[in-house]
């Protein structure tokens, strides 16, 4: 099972760090700088334009920019993954997720990874002009016709509700095939997972996660990306930390993305250290330390 980093600052839901409100974009670049050299697999940034008030009482009002924030990390680091968890389809046509996050392949050289969601702020959905009736549909037709666009110069598709041809996107993925997540907390979601190369479940208890991925024909290569419930303290408590990954790989994850409890930035990073030094009595895969 590899280990990704859920990105502390750029997103902060109820329980974050007492430090992240105040840090800015060098301390995020040295989290992710170091988690690069440790060889973690990816670290994270996920999309809201505007948050309603009363929604970030329950899930926090701070959200960075996926597309500015990725590619300043891109040019931070040398080899971790970036990955958008999640951005929402039904705000973007499929060609604008491609030309922007395309361009954002080529600059990283590649490591590109498309976390993506079908939304449920109908408030946020609203401020954009995008339709929230009907997003699930609209959803699937904009996953095809992203995976028929992405790393093309002069893509083409035809759906019920997006169809393109004779256009050229320049510059394009680089990645002959960029791994395509879905994001969700519902049977649903899984199955649209199926038709692309990853599932990232939310707020769904381990038991049931592992009963629907035992029910679940998985595809070779398919990963499952699965979160602890806390953050994990590697350097107080590595025997939570282990059991709790230990969980999750049983529960059936191919990827980790974890929280950490830190007190400051530089504090994060040595956790993440921690976190890596429990690598092998937990069955967890790193690239190897630079």
């Amino acid at each position: 099972m590899r280990v990704g980093l859920v990105t502390p600052v750029v997103a902060q839901p109820p329980g974050h760090c007492a430090w992240e409100p105040e840090a800015g974009i060098e301390e995020i670049a040295r989290i992710a700088e170091t988690a690069d050299r440790l060889g973690y697999h990816h670290v994270t940034c996920s999309e809201h334009v505007a948050v309603p008030a009363e929604a970030a009482e329950r899930r926090g009002g701070a959200y960075w920019d996926p597309l500015a924030t990725l590619g300043y990390l891109a040019a931070r680091t040398s080899r971790i993954r970036l990955a958008t968890q999640v951005l929402v389809l039904g705000y973007h046509h499929p060609l604008a997720i491609a030309k922007r996050y395309g361009t954002l392949d080529r600059v990283s050289g590649g490591r590109l990874t498309l976390g993506l969601g079908v939304g449920s702020l109908e408030e946020e959905f609203d401020l954009l002009g995008a339709s929230f009736a009907g997003r699930g549909a609209r959803a699937d037709d904009a996953l095809a016709a992203l995976r028929a666009a992405l790393s093309r110069r002069a893509p083409e598709y035809r759906g019920p509700h997006y169809g393109f041809s004779g256009m050229i996107v320049e510059p394009h993925a680089v990645q002959e095939h960029v791994p395509l997540w879905i994001g969700g907390r519902t049977a649903r979601s899984l199955r649209r997972a199926l038709t692309a190369d990853g599932w990232v479940p939310f707020g769904i208890p381990l038991r049931t996660l592992a009963e629907m991925l035992a029910d679940a024909d998985l595809p070779p290569g398919f990963d499952v990306v699965l979160a602890p419930s806390r953050p994990l303290d590697p350097i107080g408590d590595p025997d939570a930390a282990g059991a709790a990954l230990t969980r999750l790989r049983e529960a059936g994850a191919t990827i980790a993305g974890v929280r950490l409890a830190s007190s400051s930035p530089a504090h994060h990073c040595e956790q993440l250290a921690a976190l890596r030094d429990l690598a092998d009595p937990h069955g967890l895969t790193f690239e190897e330390k630079r």
